[in-house]
């Protein structure tokens, strides 16, 4: 019986298998391979509708971290889009998953159990007290082998890794084998305790994990539980890239950073930040540029205090801030003065209805009564998803929509 054999026996019970359903549609062939190449079939059949729906199913892992309230803990992208869900515990129990929230950035999601009962539960450790070297394990149910053990040592903390997905931040490394199947699985310290959540998503990673730190999973699940989704937040700051210019002139050996240009927070102003200062890294994390700065920000919840690394005439120096809340009525207020567009829902679209005189939407031709159906590849079905993409996108200087206008779509820039 070794520490490892005890912390499987112990938390296995907790771990679950998800199964997730989502309809899909393709296009397909009737003729199979009569005319060889899709190219040639659609020259012929093009104007024919040959799109079915399919139901495409994917497996993952979650642990039961509430047995009280009946809450599993995951990964977001491991029920994304799916229209069932199905939990299966080690006992062979299944339960009906009910979403409570979900959040790509953080890459979390909860779940409800309906009906259940008596559920075990994996006890919560603490991340912050993880060492470098020290033996964790991981269960989960890769390619579908249910509650599977690996193990391992934390290889690295506060790893930062870029995926199509996003930017994701303050990550656990391990050698523990992580594949797909393991991602919403437990990483288990040897007192049994949880102190990460698997996650999968860096698929060049090989004889490499990572996995979310409980510490941070924790704000995550209280924002999720109580809200449906985690709170946008933000520094009131504008900005712009770094350039060649403005790196000899402030002595930086690379164009890297964000160069502040407005700042809208009082508190943050109080804290020590001034304009003209280049962000140079935010809780550690070196910041590329405007973009990747706004990518990282979002790591983070309103619960927490970040801190800057600021390059200008006083030096090199660090503050620390707190975050704002971004709310949506701030983010559509801005939006408005930046962009110059008020929307509105219309049936499952999103109608404009409103443009400022002298605006860059006006300035574009955009018109009143247009249909925004999509914002740089972000679709458009509500107020709510407006807000956000100007949240993602309000720093850029040319933003690509989707305009239909008389049942005809465009793609058209919006330039700031």
């Amino acid at each position: 019986m070794t520490p490892v054999v005890r912390t499987v026996q112990t938390v296995s019970p907790a771990v679950v298998n998800i199964h997730s359903a989502r309809m899909v549609e393709r296009e397909v062939n009737p003729f199979g391979s009569l005319f060889g190449r899709d190219d040639v079939f659609r020259h012929f059949f093009g104007s024919q509708d040959f799109t079915r729906r399919f139901e495409q199913r994917s497996l993952g892992s979650g642990v039961v971290i509430d047995g009280r309230k009946n809450l599993v803990l995951t990964n977001a992208h491991v029920i994304e889009g799916a229209s069932s869900i199905r939990v299966r515990l080690m006992d062979g129990r299944e339960f009906d998953g009910r979403l409570i929230g979900s959040d790509p950035d953080f890459d979390l999601a909860i779940l409800h159990l309906a009906d259940a009962r008596d559920l075990p539960q994996a006890v919560m450790g603490d991340s912050a007290d993880i060492m470098i070297g020290e033996t964790v394990i991981a269960i989960g149910n890769p390619y579908g082998f249910g509650n599977t053990v690996t193990t391992g040592v934390v290889s690295a903390l506060g790893r930062t890794i870029e995926t199509k997905q996003g930017t994701f931040t303050d990550f656990i490394q391990t050698d523990a084998a992580i594949n797909p199947g393991n991602s919403g699985g437990p990483l288990m310290n040897l007192a049994g305790e949880l102190v990460g959540i698997n996650t999968a998503i860096y698929a060049e990673a090989e004889g490499i994990g990572f996995a979310i730190p409980i510490n941070k999973a924790k704000l995550v699940v209280d924002e999720l539980v109580s809200h449906g989704r985690v709170q946008a937040v933000w520094l009131g700051l504008e900005g712009q890239d770094v350039d060649e210019r403005i790196a000899h002139f402030l002595g930086l050996d690379q164009a890297r950073g964000m160069l502040i240009a407005d700042i809208h927070e009082k508190s943050v102003r109080d804290a020590g930040v001034n304009t003209g200062e280049v962000v140079r890294a935010v809780n550690g994390v070196r910041i590329e540029d405007r973009d990747h700065y706004l990518r990282v920000l979002r790591n983070f919840t309103i619960s927490q205090a970040l801190q800057l690394e600021l390059l200008g005439s006083n030096g090199l120096r660090t503050v620390n801030v707190s975050v704002q809340p971004f709310t949506d009525e701030k983010a559509l207020a801005m939006a408005e003065k930046r962009w110059g567009l008020t929307v509105a829902p219309r049936g499952s679209n999103l109608e404009i209805i409103q443009v400022r005189q002298g605006s860059p939407a006006q300035k574009l031709g955009l018109q009143k009564g247009d249909i925004l159906l999509n914002i740089a590849g972000d679709v458009q079905r509500s107020v709510d998803d407006f807000a956000l993409a100007f949240k993602r996108y309000r720093m850029a200087n040319t933003v690509l929509l989707l305009v239909a206008r008389d049942g005809q779509g465009y793609y058209v820039r919006l330039r700031v």
